[in-house]
């Protein structure tokens, strides 16, 4: 219904996009990796998909057409919901999560929050072939250390990110704790998120 929307960006959280169109705000879900790389009151623009239910109507967001075609072959495989697509590429990259397909790497797939042997194996039968035919370049993206140090506001937001998605907030408050401790101190809130999804 929605190819797009193009505005400016008013708010952000951890997986949270609101884009203010023309005076009409709209509340856009987006994976860890699309509100990390917006800025407050900048032009934006993200490629939508308009989920449907009874009790929802839900946008989700992405940069660009690739990671929303992505998103679209994740929910097109049975047990895979949009929540779980998104949480899928939250905790890992496109080109991680392609390449995993592509050598059908179920522990990779597997190290997903809430995604297990059984959808993994899942996800790799139903898109293998896809991911191939699209012949895209697989590569390893990882994401540089910015941050000299961790601030509140950056823990604060990574404890919201993980509550938004479901973990009790006292869980998502220590697991943030871990993994600031496991990895040290130069973590931006998406690498935080992820690597509490990985371990959680």
């Amino acid at each position: 219904m929605y190819a797009y929307i193009k505005g400016i960006l008013v708010q952000k959280e951890a997986m949270l996009a609101v884009i203010d169109v023309n005076g009409i705000a709209y509340e856009i879900r987006t994976p860890l990796n699309v509100t990390s790389s917006l800025q407050i009151n900048e032009p934006c623009k993200l490629f939508t998909f308009l989920s449907i239910r009874e009790d929802a109507h839900t946008l989700y967001g992405f940069l660009d057409l690739d990671d929303k075609k992505l998103f679209l072959h994740l929910i097109s495989v049975s047990g895979v919901g949009p929540s779980t697509a998104l949480m899928t590429l939250s905790s890992l990259s496109s080109n991680e999560l392609r390449e995993a397909i592509a050598r059908e790497d179920v522990r990779t797939i597997q190290s997903v929050k809430g995604i297990g042997a059984k959808t993994a194996q899942m996800i790799i039968v139903e898109l293998k072939d896809k991911i191939r035919k699209e012949n895209l370049q697989l590569t390893d993206s990882k994401e540089p250390l910015t941050n000299e140090y961790i601030s509140s506001s950056v823990i604060q937001e990574a404890s919201n990110g993980l509550f938004a998605l479901g973990i009790n907030k006292l869980a998502a408050e220590k697991t943030v704790q871990a993994v600031i401790k496991k990895y040290g101190n130069n973590l931006t809130v998406e690498q935080i998120i992820r690597y509490a999804l990985k371990t959680g």
